[in-house]
Protein backbone atom coordinates (compact mmCIF):
# COMPACT_ATOMS: atom_id res chain seq x y z
CA UNK A 1 0.00 0.00 0.00
CA UNK A 2 1.49 3.42 -0.88
CA UNK A 3 2.40 5.48 1.97
CA UNK A 4 0.48 8.84 2.94
CA UNK A 5 1.25 11.85 0.96
CA UNK A 6 4.16 13.66 2.86
CA UNK A 7 5.41 10.32 4.42
CA UNK A 8 7.11 7.55 3.20
CA UNK A 9 9.61 4.83 4.50
CA UNK A 10 12.90 5.22 1.95
CA UNK A 11 15.80 3.25 2.94
CA UNK A 12 15.13 2.77 6.36
CA UNK A 13 14.34 6.43 6.81
CA UNK A 14 10.96 8.36 7.24
CA UNK A 15 10.48 11.18 4.98
CA UNK A 16 8.18 13.90 5.59
CA UNK A 17 7.01 17.54 5.66
CA UNK A 18 8.69 20.03 8.66
CA UNK A 19 6.95 22.75 10.90
CA UNK A 20 9.03 25.25 9.92
CA UNK A 21 9.96 27.97 12.51
CA UNK A 22 7.69 30.56 14.14
CA UNK A 23 9.55 33.12 12.48
CA UNK A 24 10.18 31.57 9.58
CA UNK A 25 6.22 30.66 8.83
CA UNK A 26 4.84 33.94 10.63
CA UNK A 27 6.72 36.33 7.99
CA UNK A 28 6.07 34.29 4.97
CA UNK A 29 2.88 34.45 5.76
CA UNK A 30 2.75 38.23 6.75
CA UNK A 31 4.42 39.14 3.25
CA UNK A 32 1.65 36.28 1.36
CA UNK A 33 -1.10 38.27 3.08
CA UNK A 34 0.67 42.15 2.29
CA UNK A 35 1.11 41.57 -1.07
CA UNK A 36 -1.46 39.58 -1.74
CA UNK A 37 0.67 36.62 -2.84
CA UNK A 38 -1.84 33.40 -2.94
CA UNK A 39 -5.39 33.83 -3.61
CA UNK A 40 -8.73 31.00 -3.78
CA UNK A 41 -7.90 28.24 -6.48
CA UNK A 42 -4.08 29.20 -7.38
CA UNK A 43 -1.94 26.34 -8.53
CA UNK A 44 1.39 27.21 -7.44
CA UNK A 45 4.45 25.61 -9.12
CA UNK A 46 7.71 26.55 -7.06
CA UNK A 47 10.88 26.91 -8.37
CA UNK A 48 13.13 24.02 -6.08
CA UNK A 49 16.83 24.24 -6.89
CA UNK A 50 17.60 21.62 -4.08
CA UNK A 51 19.13 24.57 -2.19
CA UNK A 52 18.55 25.66 1.47
CA UNK A 53 16.51 28.20 0.73
CA UNK A 54 14.21 26.54 -1.93
CA UNK A 55 13.87 23.57 0.00
CA UNK A 56 12.66 25.89 3.04
CA UNK A 57 9.57 27.47 1.06
CA UNK A 58 8.68 23.89 0.16
CA UNK A 59 8.01 23.11 3.97
CA UNK A 60 6.76 26.74 4.74
CA UNK A 61 4.17 26.71 1.85
CA UNK A 62 2.54 22.93 2.74
CA UNK A 63 2.60 24.30 6.39
CA UNK A 64 0.63 27.77 5.52
CA UNK A 65 -1.72 25.54 2.78
CA UNK A 66 -2.70 23.35 5.78
CA UNK A 67 -3.73 26.26 7.77
CA UNK A 68 -4.79 28.49 4.80
CA UNK A 69 -8.46 30.18 4.74
CA UNK A 70 -8.16 29.85 0.51
CA UNK A 71 -7.47 26.47 -1.27
CA UNK A 72 -4.36 26.27 -3.68
CA UNK A 73 -2.45 23.58 -5.42
CA UNK A 74 1.31 23.05 -4.40
CA UNK A 75 3.63 21.56 -6.82
CA UNK A 76 7.27 21.85 -7.69
CA UNK A 77 9.57 21.91 -10.34
CA UNK A 78 14.00 21.93 -11.02
CA UNK A 79 15.68 22.15 -14.03
CA UNK A 80 19.18 20.60 -14.09
CA UNK A 81 21.43 22.67 -16.18
CA UNK A 82 23.61 19.50 -17.03
CA UNK A 83 26.49 21.96 -15.48
CA UNK A 84 29.91 20.57 -14.12
CA UNK A 85 29.03 18.43 -10.68
CA UNK A 86 25.70 19.51 -9.98
CA UNK A 87 23.26 16.73 -9.96
CA UNK A 88 20.08 17.92 -8.50
CA UNK A 89 18.48 14.62 -9.50
CA UNK A 90 18.22 13.58 -5.67
CA UNK A 91 15.15 15.46 -5.54
CA UNK A 92 12.93 13.20 -7.54
CA UNK A 93 13.16 10.62 -5.01
CA UNK A 94 12.69 13.12 -2.31
CA UNK A 95 9.25 15.02 -3.55
CA UNK A 96 7.81 11.39 -4.37
CA UNK A 97 8.29 10.43 -0.90
CA UNK A 98 6.32 13.82 0.06
CA UNK A 99 3.77 13.09 -2.12
CA UNK A 100 4.44 16.06 -3.97
CA UNK A 101 3.82 17.08 -7.96
CA UNK A 102 7.38 17.05 -8.98
CA UNK A 103 8.45 18.27 -12.69
CA UNK A 104 12.28 17.68 -13.43
CA UNK A 105 13.46 18.86 -16.56
CA UNK A 106 16.94 18.66 -18.01
CA UNK A 107 18.05 21.26 -20.18
CA UNK A 108 21.91 21.74 -21.43
CA UNK A 109 22.19 25.28 -20.25
CA UNK A 110 25.88 25.09 -19.91
CA UNK A 111 26.57 24.01 -23.29
CA UNK A 112 24.09 26.11 -24.61
CA UNK A 113 25.38 29.32 -23.31
CA UNK A 114 29.00 28.40 -24.80
CA UNK A 115 27.37 28.24 -28.22
CA UNK A 116 24.62 31.03 -28.00
CA UNK A 117 25.26 33.64 -25.22
CA UNK A 118 27.28 36.23 -26.58
CA UNK A 119 28.48 38.69 -24.18
CA UNK A 120 26.53 38.00 -21.30
CA UNK A 121 27.08 36.26 -18.22
CA UNK A 122 26.89 32.65 -17.54
CA UNK A 123 24.50 33.59 -14.41
CA UNK A 124 22.04 35.56 -16.48
CA UNK A 125 22.10 33.44 -18.96
CA UNK A 126 21.54 30.34 -17.26
CA UNK A 127 18.61 32.46 -15.09
CA UNK A 128 16.75 33.43 -18.29
CA UNK A 129 16.62 30.04 -19.65
CA UNK A 130 15.39 28.61 -16.17
CA UNK A 131 13.13 30.78 -16.15
CA UNK A 132 11.81 30.59 -19.53
CA UNK A 133 11.61 26.44 -18.65
CA UNK A 134 9.60 27.09 -15.64
CA UNK A 135 6.71 28.70 -17.99
CA UNK A 136 6.68 26.29 -19.87
CA UNK A 137 6.26 24.00 -17.77
CA UNK A 138 3.90 26.04 -15.82
CA UNK A 139 1.53 26.53 -18.94
CA UNK A 140 1.24 23.11 -19.70
CA UNK A 141 0.09 21.87 -16.62
CA UNK A 142 -2.03 24.29 -15.39
CA UNK A 143 -0.09 26.44 -13.09
CA UNK A 144 -1.31 30.06 -12.59
CA UNK A 145 1.57 31.07 -10.28
CA UNK A 146 5.63 30.73 -10.21
CA UNK A 147 6.87 30.87 -6.69
CA UNK A 148 11.12 31.49 -6.08
CA UNK A 149 12.68 31.51 -3.23
CA UNK A 150 14.74 34.60 -3.00
CA UNK A 151 15.10 35.96 0.57
CA UNK A 152 15.48 39.84 2.35
CA UNK A 153 19.37 38.99 2.53
CA UNK A 154 19.24 38.42 -1.74
CA UNK A 155 16.93 41.56 -2.45
CA UNK A 156 19.72 44.01 -0.18
CA UNK A 157 22.32 42.03 -2.35
CA UNK A 158 20.27 43.11 -5.60
CA UNK A 159 19.63 46.97 -4.44
CA UNK A 160 23.46 47.10 -3.48
CA UNK A 161 24.55 45.63 -7.08
CA UNK A 162 21.95 48.19 -9.57
CA UNK A 163 22.52 51.09 -7.23
CA UNK A 164 27.02 50.69 -7.89
CA UNK A 165 26.79 49.30 -11.07
CA UNK A 166 23.58 50.11 -12.98
CA UNK A 167 22.85 53.95 -11.30
CA UNK A 168 18.89 52.26 -10.31
CA UNK A 169 17.12 52.11 -7.59
CA UNK A 170 15.55 48.79 -7.63
CA UNK A 171 15.64 45.32 -6.41
CA UNK A 172 13.64 41.96 -6.84
CA UNK A 173 9.85 41.87 -7.30
CA UNK A 174 7.51 40.36 -4.41
CA UNK A 175 5.13 39.70 -6.88
CA UNK A 176 4.52 40.46 -10.36
CA UNK A 177 2.55 39.67 -13.61
CA UNK A 178 4.42 38.42 -16.42
CA UNK A 179 4.81 40.40 -20.00
CA UNK A 180 2.68 37.71 -21.10
CA UNK A 181 0.14 38.43 -18.77
CA UNK A 182 -0.78 34.75 -17.83
CA UNK A 183 1.09 33.98 -15.07
CA UNK A 184 2.40 35.50 -11.81
CA UNK A 185 5.67 35.19 -10.10
CA UNK A 186 6.07 35.43 -6.10
CA UNK A 187 8.73 35.33 -3.57
CA UNK A 188 7.33 34.30 -0.10
CA UNK A 189 10.36 35.18 2.00
CA UNK A 190 11.07 38.66 0.76
CA UNK A 191 10.80 39.24 4.75
CA UNK A 192 12.72 36.14 5.78
CA UNK A 193 16.52 36.50 6.98
CA UNK A 194 18.97 33.88 5.21
CA UNK A 195 19.81 32.87 8.68
CA UNK A 196 16.28 31.42 8.93
CA UNK A 197 16.36 29.29 6.28
CA UNK A 198 19.76 28.03 6.68
CA UNK A 199 19.05 27.31 10.35
CA UNK A 200 15.52 25.55 9.13
CA UNK A 201 17.45 23.42 6.40
CA UNK A 202 20.48 22.25 8.56
CA UNK A 203 18.95 21.66 11.85
CA UNK A 204 16.22 19.51 10.36
CA UNK A 205 18.50 17.67 8.12
CA UNK A 206 16.76 18.65 4.86
CA UNK A 207 18.52 17.08 1.55
CA UNK A 208 20.33 20.34 0.89
CA UNK A 209 22.12 20.17 -2.83
CA UNK A 210 25.63 22.11 -3.00
CA UNK A 211 25.61 24.55 -5.67
CA UNK A 212 28.76 23.20 -7.79
CA UNK A 213 28.32 24.56 -10.77
CA UNK A 214 31.72 25.38 -12.46
CA UNK A 215 30.67 28.79 -14.13
CA UNK A 216 29.54 29.83 -10.51
CA UNK A 217 32.99 29.59 -8.38
CA UNK A 218 35.16 30.23 -11.12
CA UNK A 219 35.58 33.80 -10.01
CA UNK A 220 34.57 36.10 -7.16
CA UNK A 221 31.01 37.65 -7.94
CA UNK A 222 29.64 41.01 -7.53
CA UNK A 223 26.89 39.38 -4.98
CA UNK A 224 29.17 38.10 -2.79
CA UNK A 225 31.18 40.79 -2.37
CA UNK A 226 27.55 42.30 -2.01
CA UNK A 227 26.98 39.94 1.01
CA UNK A 228 30.32 40.45 2.57
CA UNK A 229 29.77 43.91 2.32
CA UNK A 230 26.26 43.90 4.15
CA UNK A 231 27.92 41.47 6.64
CA UNK A 232 30.06 43.71 7.82
CA UNK A 233 27.77 46.82 8.27
CA UNK A 234 25.56 44.92 9.68
CA UNK A 235 28.16 43.71 12.43
CA UNK A 236 28.28 48.10 13.26
CA UNK A 237 24.59 48.48 12.90
CA UNK A 238 22.31 45.62 14.66
CA UNK A 239 19.37 47.23 13.01
CA UNK A 240 20.57 47.15 9.04
CA UNK A 241 18.21 45.07 7.79
CA UNK A 242 15.30 46.82 9.24
CA UNK A 243 16.47 49.91 7.81
CA UNK A 244 17.18 48.14 4.45
CA UNK A 245 13.46 46.60 5.06
CA UNK A 246 11.67 50.33 4.79
CA UNK A 247 13.84 51.14 1.98
CA UNK A 248 13.11 48.19 -0.26
CA UNK A 249 9.44 47.44 0.12
CA UNK A 250 8.35 50.31 -2.36
CA UNK A 251 10.80 48.84 -4.68
CA UNK A 252 9.90 45.77 -4.41
CA UNK A 253 5.90 46.61 -4.98
CA UNK A 254 6.80 47.11 -8.29
CA UNK A 255 4.35 45.64 -10.28
CA UNK A 256 1.84 44.92 -7.80
CA UNK A 257 -0.91 46.70 -8.86
CA UNK A 258 -1.07 44.65 -12.24
CA UNK A 259 -0.08 41.32 -10.17
CA UNK A 260 -3.33 41.89 -7.47
CA UNK A 261 -6.37 42.66 -10.41
CA UNK A 262 -8.55 40.48 -9.35
CA UNK A 263 -7.90 39.83 -6.40
CA UNK A 264 -10.57 38.99 -4.04
CA UNK A 265 -9.77 40.88 -0.36
CA UNK A 266 -8.75 39.08 3.07
CA UNK A 267 -5.35 36.96 3.98
CA UNK A 268 -4.41 34.07 2.25
CA UNK A 269 -3.92 32.28 6.09
CA UNK A 270 -4.00 33.46 9.89
CA UNK A 271 -0.18 34.88 9.95
CA UNK A 272 -1.11 37.27 7.01
CA UNK A 273 -2.93 38.90 8.87
CA UNK A 274 -0.45 40.30 11.38
CA UNK A 275 0.36 44.34 10.01
CA UNK A 276 3.79 45.32 9.79
CA UNK A 277 6.87 43.05 9.29
CA UNK A 278 10.24 42.48 10.58
CA UNK A 279 12.83 40.97 9.51
CA UNK A 280 14.40 39.27 12.54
Amino acid sequence: MPAAPGKERDSGLMVEFIKPSRPLATLAGRAIGDFGMIREGDRVLLGLSGGKDSLSLLHVLRYLQQRAPVHFDLAAMTVDPLAGDFDPSSMIPYLAALGVEYHYVRKPIMELAQEHMGRNSYCAFCSRLKRGAMYQTARENGFNVIALAQHLDDLAESFLLSAFHGGKLKTMKAHYRIDDGDLRVIRPLVYVRERLTHDFAYNNSLPVIADSCPACFSKPTQRQHMKTLLAAEEAQNKLLFKSLLATLKPLMSAGLGAARAGEQPGPAHPEAAQAGAHPD
